[in-house]
């Protein structure tokens, strides 16, 4: 699913995750991520408002905690904790680039960095609750409009500080930017930190078909207009043109399979597209494996470093590709009470596999029956089933 931003007045982290509520993201889904984290003294809810005629989604963060600041390092740990796995990635990406910012403009080490602001309660709820809204809305790429920038000054811990601020505009770089007529912070360190992880693109709505639009209202009341960011979810129309991609590859003939599998698994939590493996023969018939990364170019240069990073290489190549991809659909169906997500495109339909390994473990039945069972209710439209059905079957 795509997921458009049109930051209308600005963007922060509480008002994408109120637009993204408002378009559908369950507010259960969104509670049991943050719980996950292990923060206490919060809750999170969610009203209706109308500003300027415009009905809209605002959150509260209320706190009964008065931990207010923490060292980044101890809400990195937190985010790690988040549920799903993929919910913790995004997470966690979008914490460590407020900590590098941080770290960067006050010439420190990322490990002893205090986060003041963006330490308490909310930053966290905004973050995990934005990552959680995305994944459950299947959100696989983020676009958005440039984003427009405040004047003026803002009040922060260290003192006057000019507007944007520092930390925003370090965690915008690479991103489109416009000026506003609009005095003080419109972009929150938060909001930036969040499209930097999601890896966001910039430019107009992609094609696509519009599922949901949501509406997320911040806490500053506006003269002259509604003080909201709006969201677009739909799903990319089928024969939408090819998309420019780009292949990053590595030869290894130092590096375990079990780190291999691991590298594979980060890439993908990272935003890879694909990852894989192929064998090769290297320089003194050395047995060695390739690595290949599928990215998006706006996801290149975190995932070379991941790369770099996790393997010890000393090189990477990278090949630019185009890429055809065609439409595809998901539903849920119950096995035996079991969810099981089942992917259609237009040529074939096929059960998720981890959907598939869970129901199977904890029916204690064979992977492929579960798999077979999960299709063949699909096929027949049916959403449940029950042992007694499949037998009368």
């Amino acid at each position: 699913m795509i997921c458009w931003i049109d930051p209308f007045t600005g963007l922060a982290g509480d008002m994408l995750l109120a637009a993204l509520i408002d378009a559908g993201a369950p507010l259960d889904r969104i509670r049991s991520a943050v719980a996950a984290t292990g923060l206490t003294g919060w809750n999170l809810t969610a009203e209706r408002i109308t500003d300027h005629g415009l009905a809209a989604t605002r959150v509260h963060v209320e706190v009964t905690d008065p931990h207010a600041e923490r060292r980044a390092g101890e809400v990195l740990e937190m985010a790690a904790r988040a549920t799903p796995r993929r919910v913790a990635a995004l997470a966690t990406a979008a914490v460590t680039a407020i900590t590098e910012a941080e770290a960067r403009l006050h010439d420190a080490d990322p490990a002893d960095v205090h986060l003041h602001e963006l330490g308490g309660h909310d930053t966290l709820v905004d973050i995990v609750g934005s990552a959680a809204a995305l994944h459950a809305l299947g959100v696989t790429d983020v676009v958005s409009a440039p984003l427009p920038l405040g004047r003026g000054r803002i009040d922060a811990a260290h003192g006057v500080l000019p507007c944007p601020a520092p930390a925003t505009l370090a965690l915008l770089a690479g991103a489109a930017v416009t000026g506003s007529d609009l005095p003080g912070e419109t972009v929150t360190p938060t909001g930036a930190a969040l499209l930097h992880a999601a890896g966001a693109r910039y430019g107009p709505p992609p094609p696509m078909t519009l599922d949901a639009t949501g509406y997320g209202a911040g806490t500053r009341r506006l003269p002259d207009r509604p003080n909201v960011v709006r969201v677009s979810v739909g799903s990319p129309l089928p024969g939408a043109p090819d998309e420019d991609v780009v292949v990053l590859e590595t030869n290894l003939d130092d590096v375990t399979g079990e780190v291999l599998a691991y590298v594979i698994t980060r890439a993908l939590d990272a935003g890879a597209l694909d990852a894989w493996t192929t064998p090769a023969v290297m320089k003194k018939g050395r047995p060695a494996q390739i690595l290949h990364v599928l990215v998006h170019p706006h996801h290149e240069r975190r995932l070379r470093d991941l790369m770099l990073t996790e393997t010890g290489t000393l090189g990477i190549r990278r090949v630019a590709a185009t890429r055809t991809t065609l439409p595809r659909a998901f539903e849920t169906v119950e096995v035996d009470g079991h969810p099981v997500r089942v992917k259609h495109g237009p040529c074939a339909a096929k059960p998720e596999h981890d959907d598939v390994v869970a129901a199977a473990a904890a029916l204690g039945r064979p992977l492929r029956a579960v798999a077979a069972r999960a299709l063949h209710l699909s096929r027949a439209g049916t959403t449940t089933t029950s042992q007694e059905e499949e037998r009368a079957q």
